[in-house]
């Protein structure tokens, strides 16, 4: 374990050593599929680790599904599974990416973690509702397409979490010309021009 990746988490062991087990598939499937920036390595635990996980205490407690939309490298949504493997064990996460590469790699850290999660290797329109409790996304899409994407997989009581960059005051008043949503905004822990949208009680304007 590094000193780097305990001192910015404060989870059990066992939840670390998935984590560890992760950063490293990072690290060694980086180069070939490009999984996050080249430049963000170096800082890999703040940057992508802690940003993902701070969202996890914003999500309701005992959900059944979280959907994270546009996977990636799993940001933020295996690492919010890892974090509930053991804090919320009956819970299903399902990871949407369409990049038949990345997919690859998501389900190679689901097996090596043993987290209970699964991955939908599809555009997001494009896959059946999944009924989720929560649906997550970080640098995938404005919010107006976002809220799209996300309203055919929600329950009706259902809450987006998404982690958004410093335009998105504007992401937000483009949004409410088709969205209307009740919504809580929390400062990022990991980056101070980034705010993290809570939405819920979803519906078209």
């Amino acid at each position: 374990m590094s000193a780097k990746s305990s001192d910015q988490l404060d989870v059990s062991r066992e939840t670390m050593q998935r984590l560890e087990v992760y950063a490293a598939l990072l690290t060694k499937w980086n180069p070939a599929i490009n999984l996050v920036a080249h430049s963000t390595l170096p800082d890999l635990w703040s940057r992508h680790f802690v940003d993902s996980a701070q969202i996890y205490d914003l999500a309701p407690k005992n959900i059944n599904m979280w959907c994270d939309m546009g996977a990636g490298g799993g940001f933020p949504g295996l690492v919010t599974a890892i974090l509930a493997a053991e804090a919320d064990p009956g819970r299903t996460t399902v990871c949407v990416e369409s990049d038949l590469r990345k997919a690859t790699f998501l389900r190679t850290v689901i097996r090596e973690t043993g987290i209970r999660a699964s991955v939908e290797a599809h555009r997001i329109e494009s896959v059946a509702p999944l009924g989720a409790d929560v649906v997550s996304a970080r640098a995938l899409a404005p919010l107006s397409d976002l809220l799209g994407y996300a309203s055919r997989h929600l329950t009706e009581n259902g809450v987006c979490l998404f982690l958004k960059g410093e335009n998105f005051n504007k992401e937000l008043d483009e949004a409410l010309d088709h969205w209307r949503f009740e919504l809580d905004t929390y400062p990022s822990k990991t980056n101070p021009s980034a705010t993290i949208l809570k939405i819920g009680d979803l519906t078209r304007a």
